[in-house]
């Protein structure tokens, strides 16, 4: 049996974890041995961490700081569960849709700085009208992947994963086939739209995926002379903190050709750093450090220990101590979708008390969470750390990723769960997705038109909606995730 300590956090024993000396106990005031043997390390180290961190720890029962009378009664607890997917998920808020768990902190760590195992296709899947039948339709393919090599491009439809036709339950879209998606190697079966139908077809393309893919979120920047106007076009993908210096690179160039427009695409942008979306929202607006970008909420433990530095983030002014290049803004068009979701929504909505935002496409996913990476490293509060890695539970490999906190902008606006609701309403057409980038793709077309208010000669209508289900991003531990990558300075007691 392996022996470890159970240390009960309650309200009034926040910093249990940063000070060695002070006693354990539960919030009914019963002190009990806090020894106790069992197998469930895991458990003992999720509970633990949620209790302290989780957004929602008031609201859920099997949280609350008076659940055990005993530690046999804690034990019994997590001794019941013993699969630890089950465990994490039924100490989640039951609204909570975005809270995750990794049985490898070293792949979640990887993937929240844009390292994958990934073949490089990008897809939403759509229903076929009324049944459980599913298709698929290629986003974009990631250059130097797997992909960039096969004969597969933007707009391609497949309806099949090695032989076997997509689908998901209509009542319970768990229960589905996606999880072919997590083979390393599979065959697409493809498909042609034919009068605004699927047809399959014969042709089969095999993707394999690739250790330690680094994708670059800046997938095309570019500048357009739109009768005279030099516009800006940058279709982000991710806010992932190792591209912060490219992505100042980029608005350098925009400054140095005289953009005064901007064209920002987050379609697919799932999200990531907090800190990432600051600088790229100062990039935008300027780099007044006296305007607030965005204040903080976090649950009622931990609130009143954050100093309002912490609490409170302002437009930044340099990137990694270099000068931050600003393109000075009052208006941008932001091309967003249902899969453009936390820190995409972010930027939309701390800029929205300085800068006109025109928001064109379809209301957004609706997060305004933001999480941080949670190990078994008791001594740092469960927070992980790169430099702290040997102090990490060998025993205990997971990590967590859950909702811990909540974005208000300088008027203190956050209420928007419900998505972001688009200006121009536009949905991307399977039957003419267009090129990336290209002037007559309809959403960017779209925003040229409005920046020059010249009537365009594009026909907007939409024949076939992508209305997706889910999209790839969906299919990795990170999801539609927010973090927060900035130092937590808790007050000590």
């Amino acid at each position: 049996m392996k022996k470890f300590l159970y240390l009960f956090i309650g309200a009034s024993l926040l910093f249990v974890s940063c000070n060695k000396d002070d006693d354990g106990g539960f919030s009914n005031g019963q002190t009990p041995s806090l020894l106790a043997e069992s197998d469930a390390v895991v458990q003992d180290f999720m509970w633990q961490a949620m209790n302290l961190w989780y957004f929602w720890q008031a609201e859920v029962p099997n949280l609350a700081d008076d659940r055990f009378s005993s530690d046999a009664a804690y034990t019994r607890f997590l001794e019941a569960t013993p699969n630890p997917e089950e465990f994490f998920n039924s100490l989640k808020f039951n609204e909570d849709r975005f809270s995750g768990e990794d049985s490898d902190y070293t792949s979640l760590v990887n993937r929240l700085n844009g390292i994958s195992k990934n073949n490089g296709m990008e897809f939403g899947l759509v229903r076929f009208g009324e049944g459980d039948d599913i298709f698929g339709y290629v986003r974009y393919i990631l250059p130097g992947s797997d992909a960039a090599s096969k004969n597969i491009q933007r707009g391609d439809i497949f309806t099949r994963v090695n032989g076997q036709a997509l689908f998901a339950n209509r009542t319970n879209s768990s229960i589905n086939n996606f999880d072919l998606f997590s083979n390393d190697n599979y065959t697409l079966g493809m498909a042609d739209i034919v009068d605004n139908t699927i047809v399959d077809n014969d042709t089969e393309v095999t993707l394999s995926k690739v250790e330690n893919f680094v994708e670059n979120p800046i997938f095309i920047s570019n500048t357009f002379n739109v009768d005279g106007t030099i516009v800006a076009y940058l279709m982000y993908n991710g806010f992932t903190r190792d591209f912060d210096t490219e992505l100042n690179n980029v608005f350098g160039d925009f400054v140095a050709a005289g953009a005064t427009e901007l064209v920002l695409d987050m379609r697919y942008n799932g999200g990531g750093s907090v800190n990432t979306s600051r600088l790229l929202s100062s990039m935008i607006y300027g780099t007044n450090t006296n305007d607030l970008y965005i204040r903080q909420r976090w649950n009622a433990k931990i609130q009143d220990q954050l100093s309002a530095e912490q609490l409170e983030d302002y437009f930044a002014n340099n990137v990694g101590g270099a000068t931050l290049n600003t393109l000075n803004l009052n208006k941008v068009y932001v091309l967003a979708t249902n899969s453009s979701a936390s820190a995409s929504e972010l930027v939309m909505n701390g800029l929205a008390p300085y800068v006109d935002v025109i928001h064109i496409g379809e209301t957004t996913r609706g997060k305004n969470e933001f999480s941080i990476t949670l190990v078994d490293d008791e001594a740092n509060s469960f927070i992980y750390s790169s430099s702290r890695e040997g102090n990490i539970n060998p025993d205990n490999s997971w990590a967590l990723q859950p909702l811990v906190g909540r974005n208000e902008n300088a008027d203190g606006f956050f209420d928007y769960t419900a998505g972001l609701v688009p200006d121009i309403i536009l949905e991307e057409d399977l039957a003419n997705l267009g090129v990336l980038g290209d002037v007559n793709e309809p959403l960017l077309a779209r925003a040229l038109q409005e920046i020059s208010g010249a009537s365009s000669k594009i026909d907007f209508s939409v024949q076939m909606p992508a209305k997706v289900l889910t999209d790839s991003k969906m299919f990795t531990p990170t999801k539609d995730n927010m973090y927060l990558d900035k130092p937590i300075n808790l007050k000590l007691n």
